[in-house]
């Protein structure tokens, strides 16, 4: 893939080496409050993209929401990664942080995929099909999450299996600490 502007979204102190550091406080490369569209980057311009710890705290409003998503599509050239990192929406930093206004999940993040919106189509069921309805298509490529340091301690002790611990975080707060998704930008059909 040709290479591109990557950019670190929303860095604040954490300026990374290689990146055009952007955030709306602080003294990043570019200073730019990533609700306030369009963002200063031509089409198909960015190559990739890192959103640490910054989806949680945009798009109080749904449509501002929506559009960060259609701006990040439009700004990313195919094939680009978006790395995004965000606290469990069940794990107290989440829930503690009043600025943490939007809970991130890779099942909302799969919601932008035209793939899984036409799959979803064709089984009838009831999600949204952002994808298609934004003409936008991000495809989740990679999950993982970090566990709370006592379900990190507990799993180890007791020999948790992956399901056990998933199933844990459907019942219990405090599980998953944090979950990192790889997106890929799908621009060519």
């Amino acid at each position: 893939m040709e290479e591109g502007i990557k950019l670190n979204l929303g860095c604040g102190r954490s300026l990374k080496e290689g990146y055009i550091n952007v955030d709306k406080y602080g003294t990043p490369d570019i200073q730019h409050d990533l609700e306030v569209f369009p963002w200063p980057w031509k089409d198909s311009s960015v190559s990739g993209v890192i959103l640490n710890h910054v989806l949680e705290h945009l798009g109080q409003d749904t449509q501002t929401y929506l559009s960060l998503i259609k701006e990040l599509y439009r700004v990313c050239k195919d094939q680009a990664l978006v790395h995004i990192n965000v606290p469990h929406p069940r794990h107290d930093n989440f829930i503690n942080d009043p600025t943490h206004i939007r809970m991130i999940t890779p099942e909302g993040i799969a919601l932008f995929s035209k793939k899984r919106n036409e799959e979803t189509i064709k089984a009838g069921y009831a999600d949204s099909v952002l994808g298609i309805d934004l003409d936008v298509d991000l495809e989740l490529m990679h999950v993982s999450v970090t566990l709370d340091p006592f379900w990190a301690k507990d799993r180890k002790e007791r020999n948790l299996s992956q399901a056990e611990i998933l199933s844990a975080s459907k019942r219990y707060n405090n599980v998953i600490a944090e979950i990192y998704m790889v997106v890929k930008v799908i621009k060519q059909s």
